[in-house]
């Protein structure tokens, strides 16, 4: 957006201009969005035993300043970041969790370990092939600097401490994470670099929870999908639809020292206008860069909403290209936005959601 002069917005908004229920109660502040993570696969061999160090990593350079890290956020976190427990996001009450669903067999959902499972090897008759799980948990959030429009060297400080921030939960994890037995630390953890395609066991590039967005010639607010705003009413229908997606109002801790907004959110839909910058002819917004708010960014920027934005941008700058018009004019002429959104219902894209998603 910034290499083709687009106008655009980032951060945190306020409540006196978007009327949102849950925008800043005062100025706004366009270096708040939220946290993003290095991503990295782990892998865990049941054979090993204390004592056997064939998988164990040396502490990251920074490893003693995470383990010693308590957040300082607003409303508190619960404690120390490398920690098995943590704010849960809808209640900001401390959550314990385990690394495996049979540490806590009563409740089984505390094990972190099938929470973005990747690989379950009971798939093969191998048992040289162990589970892969994919971390991107909690805590390995860092919400320590904004990528946005910062300066280089500051961008590339911010992705070396996240790098390291997830090294260290690894290294946490496999040398001192308490275990219900009384032990500590699990030997048998490992990175597992082939699954992602690099020589370290992370991700290729860190996930991007929130990104800048086009000045819109419709912007989607909290009022027009959040339940707690809405009311009781059902969500507010566009007739502009380009799609459909259903996800909380989900917002990780910020970089202006936030924690967890998490709140329910109505199955919605995609507007056109929201896809269409205020000025500019020939760019189109395909994932979360479109008219949204850092609040309803927080339910727009799931990944199966983001794909269908980018069908939805893809098909438009075709129709366009065959049409021979600004995709302003398909959302101003009704006879075109009526063609083009034939042409999505024909690829297969939902513009509505059924009617019992909203009686039940």
């Amino acid at each position: 957006l910034p290499l083709a002069g687009v106008e655009y917005v980032s951060g945190a908004e306020s409540r006196r201009d978007t009327g949102e229920p849950h925008a800043l109660d005062g100025e706004p502040r366009p270096d708040s969005v939220q946290s993003f993570t290095w991503c990295f696969a782990m892998g865990f061999d049941p054979a090993v035993r204390d004592g056997d160090d064939r998988y164990r990593i040396g502490p990251p350079a920074s490893y003693d300043t995470w383990r010693r890290y308590v957040p300082d956020l607003r409303p508190p976190w619960s404690g120390p970041l490398l920690d098995w427990s943590y704010s849960h996001p809808v209640t900001l009450e401390p959550i314990r969790r385990t690394l495996f669903p049979h540490e806590s067999p009563e409740e089984p959902w505390r094990g972190l370990w099938h929470y973005r499972q990747i690989f379950e090897p009971a798939h093969l008759n191998d048992p040289a092939v162990h589970a892969i799980t994919l971390v991107n948990w909690p805590q390995n959030d860092y919400w320590l600097g904004n990528l946005i429009d910062c300066p280089p060297a500051d961008q590339q400080r911010y992705e070396q401490e996240a790098r390291e921030l997830s090294l260290s939960l690894f290294y946490w994890l496999q040398n001192e994470a308490p275990r219900p037995d009384g032990g500590t630390g699990y030997p048998g953890l490992y990175l597992v670099p082939d699954v992602l395609g690099t020589r370290d066991g992370l991700a290729m590039a860190p996930y991007i929870r929130e990104s800048r967005r086009i000045r819109a010639r419709f912007t989607v607010t909290e009022n027009h999908v959040g339940t707690d705003a809405l009311g009781g009413r059902r969500p507010a229908p566009f007739p502009d639809s380009v799609g459909i997606g259903y996800y909380r109002i989900d917002l990780h801790p910020s970089t202006g020292g936030d924690n967890y907004i998490d709140i329910p959110a109505q199955p919605f839909q995609i507007p056109l206008g929201a896809l269409i910058p205020q000025r500019v002819e020939n760019l189109l917004p395909a994932c979360k860069n479109l008219g949204t708010t850092h609040i309803t960014n927080g339910c727009y920027r799931l990944h199966p909403v983001e794909w269908n934005i980018g069908e939805a941008a893809g098909l438009l700058a075709a129709f366009c290209l065959e049409m021979g018009i600004p995709p302003a004019a398909v959302h101003e002429q009704p006879d075109r936005l009526a063609a083009f959104q034939a042409l999505l219902t024909q690829q297969g894209i939902e513009l509505a959601w059924p009617e019992e998603v909203f009686s039940t």
